[in-house]
């Protein structure tokens, strides 16, 4: 009677254990079913020639169980199509970009006509350009510098807010005498400027012999140390623009 039950036992365990088989392969095989039902339904996508997506052989792009298009790895959101990405139908906008570029073009081309317009220059007129040792008078190569290099820019300039003309001096010679000497030669520019033509305001300054540029041996012999000290005697021109 013992062994009667304990076989009866067994064999209902056995059926149970078949039906929940039975049960799981039923779930997966319609599980599967419908993936594939569902990848049946869905439409043949022709993939772009980029390779963005991936295609089988025909040239379509390839889906997952559940119809989603499997993209490459060359894909970006500005190769979305319709059909495969969703919000993604069409390649995303991006209204900021233009107008950031257009903002920045506009910034070079601003920056590029202010550059052009400048009327700002200055010109230093060396002491073998302008006036001979302890002289005011411009000699014919400080006139051709000035021709060549300001009255140009003077002529096609409309912003122009000034003329700024500094007269130097070595320091021989007294200071008071260096520092009326300076003011003559700034003067003997200026007058040489009105007598082209040129009406705009300036400004004529004398900074004799405080604004040396170059020290000499004060033991050089006389002339050699004129020579040396060349480079302090000078007219420096400064044209200004208009304040923005």
């Amino acid at each position: 009677m013992l062994a009667a039950e304990i076989c009866l036992v067994s064999r209902t365990s056995f059926h149970h254990e078949k039906n929940m088989i039975n049960k799981l392969v039923l779930g997966l095989l319609v599980g599967t079913a419908s993936a594939y039902a569902a990848a049946q339904t869905t439409t043949d996508i022709q993939a772009p020639s980029n390779h963005s997506y991936n295609q089988d052989s025909r040239g379509t792009i390839t889906r997952s169980g559940y119809g989603l298009c499997w993209r490459s790895g060359f894909w970006t959101p500005d190769d979305a199509i319709a059909g495969c990405d969703g919000a993604l139908t069409s390649p995303i906008p991006n209204p900021t970009a233009p107008e950031m570029a257009n903002s920045l073009e506009k910034e070079t081309q601003s920056m590029s006509s202010a550059a052009k317009s400048s009327c700002k220059t200055t010109l230093t007129l060396a002491s073998d350009q302008t006036f001979a040792f302890n002289k005011a008078t411009l000699n014919k190569a400080a006139k051709q510098q000035i021709d060549q290099k300001v009255l140009p820019i003077l002529a096609k300039c409309k912003g122009i807010d000034g003329i700024t003309i500094t007269g130097h001096t070595d320091h021989l010679g007294s200071s008071e005498f260096n520092q009326t000497l300076s003011e003559k030669r700034a003067a003997s520019v200026a007058g040489y400027l009105k007598a082209k033509g040129i009406s705009t305001k300036m400004n004529v300054l004398g900074a004799g012999e405080t604004q040396a540029v170059k020290l000499c041996d004060e033991k050089l012999p006389h002339a050699k140390l004129i020579s040396c000290l060349a480079p302090n005697r000078r007219v420096f021109i400064e044209v200004h623009d208009q304040p923005k």
